[in-house]
Order: structure tokens, then sequence, then C-alpha cells
């Protein structure tokens, strides 16, 4: 069978094919306790372990009494809910009608990468980034062009950056704001900058805001869609009930688009998958209610306390954290210390410590080998266990 040619370009999402190693050594005498074993912790995977909000699983019982198909940009309740949100939240006035509900926010990315991408067109990336994010552009048959950064840059695109890489071919940017893999967020004067270059050049900038609500600095807990001046106008951003929401598996995300672009993503959508679940909608107006808020934030301050154990206890192990993540649940550590080759190193971790971890090859082109992800998603016990387990394996 002859295959696109596209998929020569998209590499194998290597999180999973860790995830898989470890769940092979889980089931092994390693871990069997008639054994002497231990169980595998699992810091790889990004998904918060508090589950969805009572609630929310509540609404989602009653939901399944009906449910019809819903329009294809979503029911008009929960996107005036998340309208009211943002003024709520951000201080921001976003119209209901600029708001797409999508399956998820990488359908949402796939839908403005689509509308906005196609054959020739390069868009720029930052290096490292969440791998998926590149690949959405790739689909369209577009060229996603990764731009290596640093800690002096936080791990985001500079102004200047974008302006020198920029060329007739370049169509915009594409951010991530806090990143996955780093946690950390661009600076809103940088964010500023660049989403005005880009809009003299006639280029549409995408920011990633997924785990914006999961921000633990108010210097970066702003909205790309308030960029003064009427930047923000212009910006598409990408949001997700998975993370801060806590509804991983729901599948449900959501677009905030100019207004221009909502009618070509409206047509997208009918034709991709009709419309978002009705149960994941229905469940997620119950997101918004006081009591649903309240507990979010009771979570996203428990975040920020492993947060505060994690980072110093890598740094401690000689596993560099050289910027402290502001937001997300993700540590990007430096392990050139310890091994030469962080995918190596993965797979000798799930050995020697039982712990999972992601190595950098997921993210980018830029010395993936030095760098490795690890996700604080998990419990304070798993966190505290798993450094003590890298400290008898590290020394």
């Amino acid at each position: 069978m002859k295959l696109a040619a596209r998929l020569d370009r998209i590499e194998p999402f290597y999180v999973m094919e860790l995830g898989k190693a470890a769940q092979r050594i889980a089931a092994g005498p390693l871990c069997d306790p008639a054994r002497g074993g231990r169980r595998m912790i699992l810091l790889n995977i990004g998904e918060p372990d508090f589950g969805a909000a009572p609630r929310v699983r509540e609404a989602a019982a009653a939901a399944l009494v009906n449910t019809p198909y819903t329009p294809a940009l979503g029911l008009p309740a929960l996107r005036e809910a998340i309208s009211r949100w943002y003024a709520q939240r951000f201080g921001l006035a976003i119209a209901p009608e600029r708001i797409a509900i999508t399956a998820g926010a990488s359908a949402g990315l796939q839908l403005a990468c689509l509308a906005l991408f196609e054959r020739g067109d390069e868009v720029l990336m930052p290096d490292p980034c969440y791998p998926c994010n590149r690949h959405f552009v790739t689909t369209a048959d577009a060229t996603p062009r990764l731009l290596p950064t640093g800690a002096a840059e936080r791990f985001q695109l500079a102004p200047q950056q974008v302006r020198d890489a920029w060329t007739p071919a370049s169509r915009g940017v594409l951010l991530a704001s806090p990143s996955n893999p780093t946690g950390t967020s661009i600076a809103p004067e940088a964010l500023r900058d660049i989403a005005g270059f880009v809009r003299e050049r006639g280029g549409v900038t995408v920011v990633d805001e997924i785990y914006l609500p999961l921000s633990y600095d108010e210097r970066f807990g702003h909205s790309a869609l308030g960029l003064p001046g009427g930047l923000g106008d212009d910006v598409v951003t990408v949001n997700s009930f998975s993370k801060y929401f806590g509804m991983t598996g729901w599948r449900l995300g959501w677009l905030v688009l100019p207004p221009e672009l909502v009618p070509a993503i409206e047509r997208l959508a009918q034709n991709h998958y009709i419309c978002a679940s009705t149960i994941a909608q229905q469940a997620a107006l119950a997101c918004f209610e006081p009591a649903s808020i309240a507990e979010f934030e009771r979570r996203r301050a428990v975040l920020r306390e492993r947060r505060d154990f994690i980072v110093p206890a890598l740094n401690e192990l000689g596993l560099t954290v050289p910027v402290a993540p502001d937001g997300a649940f993700y540590a990007w550590m430096d392990v050139s210390r310890h091994h030469a080759d962080s995918w190596a190193f993965a797979h000798e971790l799930l050995e020697s410590a039982q712990v999972a971890l992601t190595p950098g090859r997921d993210f980018g082109l830029a010395d993936p080998q030095r760098w490795m992800r690890l996700s604080f998603a998990s419990s304070m016990d798993d966190l505290q266990e798993a450094v003590r387990r890298l400290r008898e394996v590290l020394g």
C-alpha cells in the first residue's frame, strides 16, 4: 500500500514509545512485589492526577439522557461561558462568536493550520516545542521551521530572532506560552514585538495557551488576546479543558479566532468531525461554576507546591533546571552531567530506578540528547519517592 509522502516528515511520538517500554518493565519482575520489585513511577506523561471535578462528572451523567449533535462551533451556552471566563479571569471582552469549541486542543490546532497554512509556507516555531504542534503544520503541507532557543530567552522565540529568520515564504509563528516541554512563558514584551512584526508582514500569530490557567507568576499569566494596540484581535489562540480543568480524555478544547476566520473554521469542523462530543460539552459547562473554579484553583496551588519541591531537588541531583517553570507542570532539565544521551539515559532509569521520564528527542533538533522532561503532575508522594530513587542511582 502506498502511503502519503507527508508521513515521511512525521516522526513517531517518542514519549509514547518510552511509555510502552515503561509498561513492559512495570509488568515484569522488576516491578513484581512478589519478587521484591517496586512499582513504576510515571513522570513522563503530562496528565494531572486529579481527574474531572465532581460537578463536571455529575453534569456528564445528566447529559447521557440526550446527546444530539451540537452546532459545529459548539454549544452556544458553552461559548458564552468561556467568554465570561475570559472577562473574569483576564479582564478581556471576547465575543462568544469568536470562540469555536473543538474536539480537543489538538483538533483546534489542526483546524487552524489547515485554514491558514499551505504548501510552500513556513511557520516559525521555537526549538524545543511540543512535537504534535509542528506535525499539525506538516499535515497542512506547510513546513515548520524550528529556531533554536535557550535559557536566556526562557526557551521562547526572541523578536530579533523572528525578524532575522523571516523570509518571503514565512506565513506566521506558532508559539506556546507556557510551553510544553519547558513550562516557561514568553515575556509579554517579546510576544507583543513578535505579534506586531508578524502583522506588519501580513502573517499570523498562533499561540497555544492550554497551560495558561496554570500560571504561577502574575507577570506571565496574561492571554495573547489582550495584547495592546489591537494586536490581540489578530491572534489565534488555542485552549483546552484537559489541563487546568482536569478533563483529560474528554477531548474538548476551543479556539479564539479573528472574526473573519470563524466561517472557515466552522466549515472545516463540519467536514472533519461534525462537532465536539456533546457529553463533554455539557459536562464542561459545570467547569465554570464557582465550586468548580475554587477546586481548580486549589489544584493549581498544589501543582505550585510540587514545582517548588521538585525543581530544587533536581538541581541538587545535578539534573539542572536552568529556568524554573512559571506555569504548566513540567521541568526541563539538563542531564549532560550524568549522561551523553537522554534517550539511553531514560531507558536506563526505567531499569535502575523504575522512574519514567521523557527524553528530549521528541521536542526538537537543538541538542535534544542533552535534555529531559519531568512531569510533576503526579502526587507529592510519587515525586518524593522518585527523588529518593534517583539519588540512590545517581549518587
